[in-house]
Parts: structure tokens; C-alpha cells; sequence
């Protein structure tokens, strides 16, 4: 795996997003989950207040990102969620530094490890299952677009 480029890493609850903050998040969800996988939804989906976002910056542009929820908020396990690297930096092994912030995030706000759900789409099943995510019922179609539901149980996130 390659050496991932360094990123700032910044949590930030819904109330503290600046206005050049949220533009920036909701371009990159835009260019990815709708424009690049052609795929017309609504991804203001009213549960951004509800979230922590975790922001990954890299020379002053918004590279990674994804939202997290506490437990209970919209599952019993903590729900991670809209996980997407801009294509500028994709294959430079950004997601599993995303992913392990963003569990650590979680972990943190709940006071330890919480199991944690993510909805994910059905072809990133194996990378999911290396950070100890797995499938826990039946596929089902999300947009058009093949998911299945994984969870990863109470685990430490590896350092």
C-alpha cells in the first residue's frame, strides 16, 4: 500500500462548519456520489445537523471526508457514512487513515471502542472486511447502487 500523502484531520460538529467548510464538503460528496458515480439523489439528506464531520485537507483542498453518528443517533452502533477521497488523491492510500480517524472519532465522543455500521457499497465489501467490518444481512439496492449492511464490532482501532 502506498505511503499516504500527509493530511490535516479536522472533527467538526455541524455548528462549527464555516460556510467555506460546508461548500467545500458538499462539493466533494457532489463531484463523487453524484457526478462520478452518476447517481441523481438527494444528498442533503436532513441528518447532517445530527453528525461529526471529519475533514482531510491537503494544501488548502478538501481531499477526504466522511460524517459520523454517535450511537443511538440513527442505530444502536455508532454509523459512519458519505466515506469518499476527491479522485485527486485516490489510490494513494488515504481511505484507511480516514477510516481509522474516523472510528477513533467515535470512540472518543462514546468514551471507548462502540460497535460501528456502515452501509457500504456492495464492490468495497473486501476493503470494509480488512478493517474488521462485516456483512451483517442481506444486500439491498441504495440509489441504484448495490449496498450491503457491515458492521464492526467493539474494537480498538489499530495504531
Amino acid at each position: 500500500m502506498p505511503n499516504p500523502p500527509p493530511v490535516d484531520w479536522q472533527w467538526r460538529a455541524w455548528a462549527q462548519l464555516t460556510a467555506a467548510e460546508l461548500y467545500a464538503v458538499l462539493a466533494l460528496r457532489q463531484a463523487v456520489f453524484v457526478v462520478e458515480q452518476d447517481c441523481a439523489y438527494l444528498d442533503a439528506d436532513g441528518q447532517d445537523a445530527q453528525a461529526r464531520h471529519l475533514l482531510g485537507w491537503k494544501d488548502g483542498a478538501l481531499v477526504a471526508y466522511l460524517r459520523g453518528f454517535a450511537p443511538g443517533v440513527l442505530r444502536p452502533e455508532a454509523v459512519i457514512g458519505r466515506v469518499i477521497t476527491a479522485s485527486s488523491v485516490r489510490g494513494q492510500g488515504l481511505g484507511d487513515p480516514l477510516m481509522w480517524a474516523g472510528l477513533q472519532g467515535l470512540f472518543d465522543q462514546a468514551g471507548g471502542p462502540v460497535p460501528c455500521f456502515v452501509s457500504a457499497q456492495a464492490h468495497l465489501r473486501g476493503w470494509y472486511g480488512r478493517l474488521g467490518f462485516a456483512v451483517s444481512g442481506p444486500g439491498y439496492d441504495e440509489d441504484g447502487i448495490p449496498h450491503l449492511p457491515m458492521i464492526r464490532p467493539a474494537q480498538a482501532v489499530p495504531q
